[in-house]
């Protein structure tokens, strides 16, 4: 199976689902054609609603139609969407309102188009608002599923989309579990490393080269960033050396804070490496340079977990 971009997944899988739910609607802020609400548009048109550059009122918008009975994704740029905090906050989470918030080109691996479009801190806003869902997929089987639920759940949710194609990590069959880890590779004496999203291939490949190396290193999928699988990652962590976490995005506020909430709650003592943006900006470059340059590719990955465990 071809890789595919996370967005393009999301997009089909909402026209999808638009035949099996009539109260899903489709919001965009001018970007329908780069989030791939667009999908969703041309099938149902008359549920589709643009608001051109105005993600303030969309996201208003939305949460009272969530509090009408209806279930409304309102997409954009990641950056864009949870610059609407405010609203976010107290229209749609103090609400409660049922809504979907999706936020595409997540992280610096969208490239060229630099800082300004990269979102590098949603994860983090999104996570501390109370009860507000995150899901952040790995690849077009699990964002498919990730939609099919979020068709059906109760309250706010955040959904985490990618520009850049991914390649599977799931296989066929793959059925998506709300708030429950994937163990992708088993848990290693040496390591395990917990990641999300884009970040996820790329560690199992981190994994693989480790182990040529004699590392046995094990690669844990989080796709539910919120809640999370509290109970899978401390198991995971009282089980090997050092604990490892991978994200396309900023590691304060993001997994990496989550995973080390969870096992410091549970008292496990465990060494951790948070590997992501370390209190930096993106920049411009494609994504090949700057995944490198962050260290966020599987060489990268892979360098700096041999770095911890010497």
């Amino acid at each position: 199976m071809p890789a595919k971009a996370t967005r393009d997944a999301f997009g089909e899988a909402l026209a999808k689902m638009g035949e099996r739910y009539p109260d899903v609607l489709a919001m965009d802020a001018d970007l329908s054609k780069s989030t791939k609400s667009e999908v969703f548009a041309k099938k149902f048109p008359n549920r589709f609603f643009e608001f051109g550059i105005a993600e303030a009122n969309m996201v208003s918008t939305a949460a009272g139609l969530g509090l009408s009975g209806k279930i409304p994704f309102a997409c954009s740029f990641a950056c864009f969407i949870s610059s609407r905090f405010d609203q976010i906050r107290i229209s749609v989470a103090y609400s409660q309102s049922n809504v979907r918030l999706v936020g595409s080109h997540a992280g610096i691996a969208i490239g060229e188009d630099g800082y300004s479009q990269q979102g590098l801190e949603d994860v983090a806003l999104m996570r501390s608002l109370p009860g507000m869902a995150v899901i952040q997929p790995a690849d077009d089987l699990e964002t498919e599923g990730a939609v099919e639920y979020l068709c059906s759940h109760k309250g706010p949710a955040y959904l985490r989309t990618t520009r850049q194609k991914l390649e599977r990590v799931n296989r066929d069959g793959y059925q998506f579990r709300f708030g429950k880890a994937v163990e992708l590779r088993p848990v290693g004496k040496d390591a395990v490393i917990f990641a999300s999203g884009g970040e996820v291939y790329l560690s199992v490949q981190a994994a693989d080269l480790l182990q040529k190396q004699g590392l046995s290193v094990g690669v844990i999928n989080i796709h539910t960033i919120k809640p999370l699988d509290s109970e899978a990652v401390v198991d995971a962590a009282r089980r090997t050396n050092l604990v490892v976490t991978a994200e396309d995005h900023q590691i304060n506020g993001g997994l990496g804070s989550a995973v080390a909430e969870a096992i410091a709650e549970a008292g496990v003592g465990r060494r951790l490496l948070r590997i992501g943006m370390r209190d930096a900006f993106g920049e411009s470059g494609s994504p090949e340079e700057l995944l490198a340059k962050h260290k966020l590719d599987a060489p990268g990955i892979a360098e700096q977990i041999r770095a911890m465990l010497r």
